[in-house]
């Protein structure tokens, strides 16, 4: 963490000298709090993570683009593994703020400008992210690791069972995802929401993000119909439902994968034992939910 501070405090973008004071929350990367003669900023410090298929260069053009849609602050100035972002005075959602009917409201709008302009805004190459693609290499990955996290002795069932899930999918249209929606990447200032932290964005199946943002934050169905029915402006057929659920199973797969990876890589102080219990419980009861709904 020195290092980083000392990295932080030498950029050529501040004006003066500045004290980085550590962020909590992130679990990806470590963050802090720059404030200068000009403002306060937000500071990203990480490099690539291949084992998460973070590529930097990709969260940099879809961070640029979002601004540039009005869905999230300004990047300011980056360097190699330094993402430096006007620090917007607001107050992250938690999964209660989530579900609370009228934030609904705000973010599905929200949601549906990720996945339409967004793209018009993007430079650059840009990433494809595959759920069913990520899963397999978090298995290979998980298959060659020295220390096995909690869960490895179920790799093969899970890898069975993504199988089935992808198949069940199917065909998708395709949109450009921010693919982590988790609660607190929501930020409201008191007059709009922002969309933060573009680790893992690129193109995707929309079901993708809608059954993240209903499994990560516990939306009950009555909310979660209303989300559906909302977003493809139309009454949801069995079909889609089907489709919808199984990918909401994957999006839990891959969040418990990603959890068992990050005991094995991550350096970032956070109980990733634990995440990995709470969403492999999760996973499987989604998944009995789906297996009775695909009868």
């Amino acid at each position: 963490m020195t290092n980083s501070m000392d990295k932080i405090r030498r950029l050529p973008c501040w004006k003066g000298a500045v004290d980085p004071q550590p962020l909590g929350g992130g679990i990806t990367n470590h963050n802090y709090v720059v404030e200068d003669q000009s403002g306060k900023y937000v500071v990203r410090f990480g490099e690539d993570i291949p084992v998460h298929h973070v590529m930097r260069f990709n969260e940099l053009a879809a961070s640029h683009a979002a601004f540039e849609a009005g869905i999230s602050p300004e990047v300011v100035f980056n360097s190699q593994g330094i993402l430096v972002m006007r620090f917007i005075e607001g107050i992250c959602f938690d999964e209660v703020a989530v579900r609370q009917q009228h934030n609904l409201e705000r973010i599905l709008p929200l949601l549906k400008r990720v996945h339409r302009e967004l793209p018009n805004y993007f430079r650059g190459p840009a990433l494809v992210f595959w759920v069913f693609h990520v899963i397999r290499d978090y298995v290979a990955t998980l298959r060659r690791a020295k220390h096995q996290p909690h869960g490895a002795g179920e790799l093969g069932w899970l890898l069975e069972m993504a199988a089935e899930l992808e198949t069940a999918v199917g065909q998708i249209d395709l949109v450009f995802g921010h693919n982590d929606l988790l609660a607190a990447n929501f930020m409201d200032d008191g007059k709009r929401l922002w969309l933060i932290d573009w680790d893992y964005a690129g193109y995707n199946s929309p079901l993708f993000d809608l059954g993240g943002l209903v499994s990560n934050s516990g939306l009950g169905s009555d909310s979660e119909n209303w989300l559906l029915e909302q977003y493809f402006e139309q009454p949801v057929t069995d079909e889609l439902y089907r489709k919808y659920a199984a990918m909401k199973c994957a999006s839990l797969l891959r969040e418990t994968l990603w959890s068992m990876v990050s005991e094995v890589h991550s350096d970032i102080d956070f109980d990733f034992r634990q995440y990995t219990r709470d969403n492999l419980v999760k996973f499987k009861q989604q998944l009995l939910a789906f297996q009775k709904v695909s009868k």
